[in-house]
């Protein structure tokens, strides 16, 4: 007599604890899944208009001129475009009230910038806590479900008078799926997470480089 260890077999006759749990796993594999795709896309895009922004920036074009175009273009009010556009609106109010004092004005425009900043961040690491979670989470989940199983396969044991491999082996093979199906959704949880949270800080770097350099060259164009 043969016992089908197929992973398909061993998920059906797995105990309704550990079925419980291998679903939990599945449902956060997938939504993990679907955030790692949108994460990837949304940064991807996050680096080609910040490089876009840069080019245009850094043409030598008048500052008001590219304002105006950002505020018509729904792309002025994402990244670099729109801690630009927060930072000189603020610098054009500001030169309003406090006329030629440079100091409050620049102050005024670099709050305003870093708002736009912490908006972006936000926006930028939406999900990326889940991953974390999840990537954290589900070897434990899946070795709870293994260890439930393998209590289960032992205390069937009890109800046999000889004790044998091919007995324990079907109740012990079902646990284990458990442990692999938690390091299926934490693995690419993990690797996501950690590539994502890189890039994320690698355009926080890039964001604050150009406040820095905005405000300089704000600082210039009030003296001049």
């Amino acid at each position: 007599m043969t016992t089908d260890l197929s992973l398909l077999n061993l998920i059906l006759h797995a105990s309704l604890v550990v079925q419980l749990v291998l679903l939990v796993l599945l449902a956060a594999s997938v939504i993990s899944w679907t955030m790692i795709l949108d994460r990837g896309r949304i940064l991807a895009k996050a680096r080609k208009t910040a490089l876009a922004f840069e080019e245009r920036f850094w043409s030598g074009g008048d500052l008001s001129a590219l304002y105006q175009e950002l505020g018509q273009d729904e792309k002025g009010n994402q990244g670099l475009a729109a801690i630009f556009r927060a930072g000189f609106k603020e610098y054009v109010r500001m030169r309003k009230v406090e006329g030629n004092d440079m100091m409050a004005i620049l102050q005024g425009s670099e709050r305003s910038m870093r708002v736009a900043l912490s908006r972006e961040m936000d926006r930028l690491e939406t999900n990326l806590a889940f991953l974390a979670t999840v990537g954290s989470t589900s070897p434990y989940i899946g070795l709870f479900g293994t260890v439930w199983g393998i209590m289960q396969a032992f205390h069937a044991l009890g109800n046999v008078e000889q004790a044998t491999l091919a007995l324990v082996a079907p109740g012990i093979s079902e646990a284990l799926v458990a442990t692999a199906i938690g390091l299926f959704a934490a693995i690419p949880a993990v690797v996501a997470y950690n590539r994502y949270a890189n890039q994320v800080e690698r355009l926080n770097n890039r964001y604050e480089e150009f406040m820095e350099e905005f405000s300089t060259l704000l600082q210039r164009q009030g003296r001049g």
